[in-house]
């Protein structure tokens, strides 16, 4: 992507089921979509809407955006990946929320210094994603869901209709952690939900992201460089602080991901973004201490550091280290499993 200055934002390139189901959810009611606001017309955000919101406050509070800068509709777009509707949408929901101004010559803008919107990201974090996703996702982890199923006991046990569970099976099937069975079943496979899966990824990342520091084509992308160089610096400086847990999560999936991009191996990039997808499955969920994620930052910077100095070597032997540290920390730290409250 392009850095555009004029504009405020900095953009970067870039079968059938065993027996049927007893609902664990009895107390929770029916599968709700998205967010309800309690702002200006009592709208109702759709799961979609609510994760562009999400991800706006997460790219303002990244970038460090200070007020006054322009939020611009359709590089808002570009960067999440949606069209411009949702974006729209989410600006004037945010407007109402007192995050942003509006003029309608000249669009939105930052109210305050995005980083002081802390509550309202607090907010969004508490949902982040789509709730029924979540929910199959934590009784998945939670073993209340067989390895096999069919659509019918899915159904009944999250009270929804058959196009909006297959809506998200389709998404979890992309992710790679359940497969379509006969007719209208489905076979979840393996997933990060023991402290021995999770050291697994950490021994299968540790072969492969300084595989990709070492790629014949591994090329840097300046814009996308100084980005990571600049969130990672704020998360070592005072963002590991400020900023939830979420976004400290997707900063650091962002860095890994990047990195893998620029080896030029997609099979590198493909399993990377793989990885990240199971590890959300435990991450959002986890009780973290938060100076690890300072000492994380610091090690990015010094990964970025050997990049720029071209010492693939020394980035590579880095980012195994990076990775080996993480690995006694988070799998023997003692709480890799801990799950919040019900």
């Amino acid at each position: 992507m392009k850095s555009s200055q004029g504009n405020g934002i900095a953009m970067r390139s870039d079968g059938h089921g065993s027996g049927t189901l007893a609902s664990p959810h009895s107390k929770r009611g029916g599968y709700h979509a998205g967010i309800r606001s309690t702002s200006k017309g009592d709208v109702d955000l759709t799961p979609l809407q609510t994760r562009v919101v999400r991800e706006i406050v997460a790219y303002a509070r990244r970038e460090n955006l200070k007020a006054g800068e322009h939020l611009a509709e359709s590089l808002l777009a570009e960067q999440i990946g949606t069209s411009r509707s949702p974006v729209n949408v989410a600006l004037r929901h945010l407007a109402a929320l007192g995050m942003l101004s509006h003029d309608r010559n000249r669009g939105y803008f930052l109210d305050k210094d995005a980083l002081s919107f802390a509550q309202l990201a607090e907010r969004f974090s508490a949902t982040p994603d789509d709730p029924l996703y979540l929910r199959i996702a934590e009784d998945r982890l939670a073993s209340r869901v067989p390895d096999l199923v069919n659509e019918a006991d899915l159904m009944r046990l999250y009270r929804v209709s058959r196009s909006t569970l297959r809506k998200v099976l389709s998404r979890i099937q992309q992710e790679g952690w359940v497969e379509k069975s006969v007719g209208h079943g489905w076979t979840f496979q393996p997933m990060i939900d023991s402290a021995e899966a999770y050291e697994e990824s950490y021994v299968f990342r540790a072969a492969l992201e300084p595989t990709g520091l070492l790629a014949s084509g591994f090329k840097v992308d300046p814009v996308e460089f100084a980005a990571l160089r600049r969130q990672q610096e704020l998360i070592a400086g005072t963002g590991w602080k400020t900023m939830t847990a979420i976004e400290l999560f997707e900063s650091n999936s962002q860095f890994h991901e990047t990195l893998a991009k620029w080896s030029g191996n997609r099979f590198i990039l493909q399993a990377v973004r793989r990885i990240d997808q199971l590890r959300r499955l435990v991450e959002y969920r986890q009780a973290r201490s938060r100076e690890p994620r300072q000492t994380q930052a610091r090690e990015h910077l010094e990964i970025l550091d050997a990049i720029a100095a071209h010492d693939a070597l020394k980035a590579a032997t880095l980012m195994r280290t990076h990775l080996e540290g993480a690995r006694r920390g988070k799998v023997y730290g003692g709480n890799a499993f801990a799950t919040s409250p019900r």
